[in-house]
């Protein structure tokens, strides 16, 4: 039998309610997705939008831009490693780097509730501008709103962003070929676990930080390597389930996962066992798949392993055609089984 590392739990009356629920609200599950499918894309139906990019591909005049806009509404508003200010900044960085672009301007609007300490704006503003500045980005325009005490949870941060497109790649989910190599450049669960233990007071033995990070400059290193990618997506709400799914979905084929390959650290699996969840589903705020040719993968690996956010990369899966577009994983006792879409997310409010 598989050993687990020792944990120390302080179990809440909420833990079992969270080992259970499945919300129906909420992104990552096939309820958004159906959401986004009929009330939104039904209705701003137009060629970029249609791209299904984790950013959008603009071009004006000849220039190339990738151009993204996500909110943020984590809670708490800090969390072992980081907190909402630099999440907000990694997270639209990672949109635009999954079209390969260099990041240069965000936005930031802030929505805040009546009362919220001084301390606490500052402590996230001050944030937000060094992982902006480590990052090589500028905070070019924003807008601040107040509304009542009890109607905004403390702070909300929406930032847009905009990239430059240097290289001649097209990435995206249509570009995806049966026989393409599936690899990620990280483990996985950690920032959805990490939010939890703090939101629901667990103690575990080991403190697990979130993986939020800014992967620009390692997407940037591969292309520039000159390793022909065809797809990026990163693994946010969803986690990978929901990110496999949305691919194959949009390139017409199938995406078959090991699940042995998929790193997972022990302590987060020990995490998930006794919480009921599955880290394929938990949300990342670090890491990213990358679909390329079979060719371009010791390379790709070697690239990506350079990087401490990329040293524990590995192969995953691979990409197979079938007359319907699924994802199938096969178990660490060798058994193939469809991984789908949940019906709604495990966490909410964990970015």
């Amino acid at each position: 039998m598989e050993q687990r590392p020792e944990m120390s739990v302080s179990c809440p009356v909420a833990l079992r309610r969270y080992a259970n629920i499945v919300l129906a609200h909420g992104g990552g599950g096939t309820l958004m997705h159906e959401l986004l499918q009929e009330t939104f894309l039904s209705a701003f139906h137009n060629p970029v939008l249609d791209q299904r990019h984790d950013s959008a591909l603009l071009d004006i005049a000849g220039v190339k831009l990738a151009f993204t806009t996500d909110s943020y509404v984590v809670h708490p508003l800090v969390f072992p490693g980081g907190d909402i200010g630099s999440l907000a900044v990694h997270g639209t960085i990672n949109d635009l780097a999954m079209l390969g672009a260099r990041p240069r301007y965000l936005s930031a609007g802030f929505i805040l509730e009546e009362g919220l300490p001084v301390d606490t704006l500052n402590a996230v503003v001050v944030s937000m501008q060094h992982a902006a500045e480590r990052c090589g980005v500028q905070i070019a325009t924003g807008d601040t709103k107040v509304v009542e005490r009890g109607k905004g949870d403390g702070v909300f941060i929406n930032t847009t962003g905009i990239g430059q497109i240097e290289h001649s790649l097209e990435i995206g989910p249509r570009q995806v070929k049966a026989g393409d190599a599936i690899l990620i450049n990280g483990d996985i669960g950690r920032h959805g676990i990490a939010i939890i233990a703090v939101r629901q007071g667990l103690e575990f033995e080991t403190t697990i930080e979130s993986d939020s990070a800014p992967v620009a400059g390692l997407v940037r290193s591969l292309i520039e390597a000159g390793i022909e990618i065809h797809c990026l997506r990163d693994l946010t709400r969803g986690g990978l389930a929901s990110a496999a799914n949305e691919i194959a979905e949009a390139a017409r084929l199938e995406i078959r996962i090991d699940e042995t390959a998929v790193p997972v650290r022990e302590d987060v699996r020990g995490a998930c066992e006794m919480l009921g969840f599955d880290p394929l589903y938990v949300a990342n705020e670090g890491r990213f798949i990358a679909f390329t040719p079979a060719r371009d993968v010791s390379r790709a690996l070697d690239i990506l392993h350079s990087d401490p956010l990329g040293a524990g990369a590995s192969q995953i899966g691979e990409v197979a055609t079938n007359e319907t577009p699924l994802v199938t994983l096969k178990s660490r006792i060798g058994a193939a089984r469809i991984l789908d879409m949940l019906s709604g997310e495990q966490l909410p409010r964990i970015c």
